[in-house]
This record gives structure tokens, C-alpha cells and sequence, in this order.
């Protein structure tokens, strides 16, 4: 079947380069790639992978609520220059 038809993508150039050098790993082009995802498309009848939100687990949810919380109160937690300084922080603390 010949290839006729055009379809213009917009996104940022810092995904399409990653995009490129991904397929280009794989021996095809990007059009060669959408092409593929158009044929799976039709042979699923719908889009060939499961939509949904990502599912966190409890102690995941707390992290991030965690984080948001210093977010919004960054004067609250105290905060660390380096990997070493965090350490050394809770090194002294075991030996109170």
C-alpha cells in the first residue's frame, strides 16, 4: 500500500531528538513507529495499551504528601547541603 497520506505532529524538540534516537536504536524511523501504532491501533480497535492513572501504594502517597506539605512550609524542615551533611545528621541522632 503507498503512503500518501501526511500527518503533522507538534512537541517539543527535546522529545522529538530522545523519540528519534529511541526508534532509530530499533532500525525504524518515526513515521515507521506511528505507522506500527496506527496498525496495532486497528487491529486492537482501540488504542494498543491500557490507559490509567498510576496506583501508588500507602507509604508512596504519604512521600508525596509529605513533600508537598514542605512545600508549602519549607521554614518548617530543615534541609541539607549534601548527601554527607543528611548522614552525619542521623549519625548524631543515634547517639542521643
Amino acid at each position: 500500500m503507498a503512503k500518501t497520506a501526511m500527518i503533522n505532529i507538534r512537541t517539543d524538540i527535546e522529545t522529538k531528538k530522545e523519540i528519534e534516537d529511541l526508534y532509530s536504536a530499533f532500525g525504524i524511523s518515526v513515521s515507521d513507529a506511528v505507522n506500527i501504532f496506527f496498525r496495532q491501533s486497528l487491529m486492537q480497535k482501540g488504542l494498543p495499551f491500557a490507559m490509567q492513572l498510576p496506583r501508588y501504594n500507602a507509604e508512596t502517597l504519604a512521600a508525596i504528601e509529605e513533600v508537598a506539605e514542605m512545600k508549602l512550609h519549607p521554614h518548617l524542615h530543615k534541609g541539607f547541603d549534601s548527601v554527607e551533611a543528611l548522614f552525619e545528621e542521623l549519625d548524631s541522632d543515634d547517639e542521643v
